[in-house]
């Protein structure tokens, strides 16, 4: 497992690639190579060699800089990469799999070419799928030419890797087109999953926390998980500038690179029905996420097929029914629609957004049902053995036909 994010990260990324591998350690040999703590955990220094869970980890040395600011996240990026590439052409022996996933973007391309040097197949994850995700974010122009000249090393990536794992059905489409029908049939689609175990429906009284912040008599909308570039802040903003009036609070959890921004709105607004706070920690799910009556995922537009969050499977677990901000063809509305869990809005429509919260908030059956719904579909497809026995099988596959 090649990732820069790993145990002891908290953040979406190195939590399920964490869980990947102590899940695949009980019918493989499993070592982790990934760097010292840069997200949630930055400033915490891990050990550069331990045995967790049946993984061996070994941790490079790489920047860890704040990843909030664009700079200092490419100097993390570039220093991580060339660390684990030089210790990757120590570590991968012929007839090894790699599994590496798509963040930091260099990454990926020096564990394929490592392998290539080595022997070693190697199987891509994408969680975020290049350059797509930099002109959703508006960091740069479909016409540059330095995207034009991303497209074609990530096609060359998707082609020389053995397969390519994808999070849902919008993110397999992109990434067959890259590929080309000659090299679509590689790519697998494996969800990531909710922690049905930790995370279960409550009432909202039970919460601490909804009794600390004085909630339990207010309709409650809660936005947990990172609060990037990609994401549709601006409308979650504006919808609770228009609904100040009413009784609904909503709940803001998180960091990233508009978090700032949302602490200026609340502030310059005076939006006494927004509470803003760092996201907790995964012990205290149980609590935050059932403190709420709804969820909200925010996307910009543009985001279909370039990212699938993984929080909407917690928030299921939970048994909230969640409002998707999201292109109607993103694997986040797919399933939203297709479980009958919730309501997709279109980014930018926050009249569309803010009637949604006003006639769920009138129909409490309604969002019963709809909760009760998304923990039965949650519990029936999005578990941590569906991805464990998915990955365990894909990887048989490629040592097959290896061998």
């Amino acid at each position: 497992m090649i990732s820069e994010l790993y145990y002891p990260e908290e953040t979406s990324t190195g939590h399920v690639l964490t869980k990947i591998a102590e899940g695949l350690a009980d019918r493989y040999s499993v070592h982790a190579l990934c760097s010292q703590p840069t997200y949630s955990s930055r400033g915490q220094r891990a050990p550069a060699w331990e045995t967790r869970n049946g993984v061996d980890i070994e941790r490079v040395w790489g920047l860890t800089l704040n990843k909030d600011v664009l700079w200092q996240r490419v100097l993390n990026a570039v220093t991580i990469s060339t660390s684990i590439f030089v210790r990757a052409l120590r570590r991968l022996d012929r007839g090894d799999v790699a599994l590496v996933v798509t963040t930091p973007p260099l990454l990926p391309l020096v564990t394929a070419t490592a392998c290539k040097l080595r022997g070693a197949s190697c199987v891509l994850i994408v969680h975020d799928l290049y350059p797509d995700v930099l002109i959703a974010a508006g960091l740069a122009r479909a016409d540059a030419w330095s995207v034009r000249l991303l497209r074609a090393v990530t096609r060359w990536l998707y082609r020389s890797v053995d397969r390519v794992v994808v999070l849902g059905r919008d993110m397999e489409t992109l990434v067959a087109r890259k590929l080309g029908p000659a090299h679509a049939g590689k790519v697998a689609v494996i969800p990531n999953w909710g922690d049905v175990d930790a995370v279960s429906p409550a009432p909202k009284w039970s919460s601490p926390t909804a009794q600390k912040l004085d909630l339990l008599d207010r309709f409650v909308v809660q936005y947990a998980g990172n609060m990037g570039r990609t994401h549709g802040m601006e409308d979650v903003m504006e919808a609770a500038r228009r609904l100040r009036p009413e009784n609904v609070h909503w709940m803001v959890l998180g960091s990233g690179a508009k978090r700032a921004w949302v602490e200026a709105y609340v502030a310059r607004e005076a939006l006494r029905n927004v509470t803003v706070d760092s996201i907790r920690s995964r012990e205290d799910q149980q609590d935050f996420l059932n403190a709420c009556d709804v969820s909200i995922i925010s996307f910009a537009p543009g985001m279909a097929g370039v990212s699938v969050p993984s929080r909407m499977y917690n928030s299921m677990a939970a048994g909230k029914p969640l409002i998707a901000v999201a292109d109607a063809e993103s694997e986040l509305a797919r399933v939203v629609t297709e479980e009958r869990i919730g309501v997709v809005v279109q980014p930018g429509n926050v009249d569309q957004l803010v009637a949604t919260i006003q006639r769920m908030r009138a129909d409490p059956v309604a969002l019963d049902e709809m909760g009760t719904r998304a923990r039965a579909a949650v519990v029936a497809r999005y578990t941590l053995s569906h991805a464990i026995s998915a990955y365990a099988h894909l990887i048989g596959g490629v040592i097959d036909r290896r061998s």
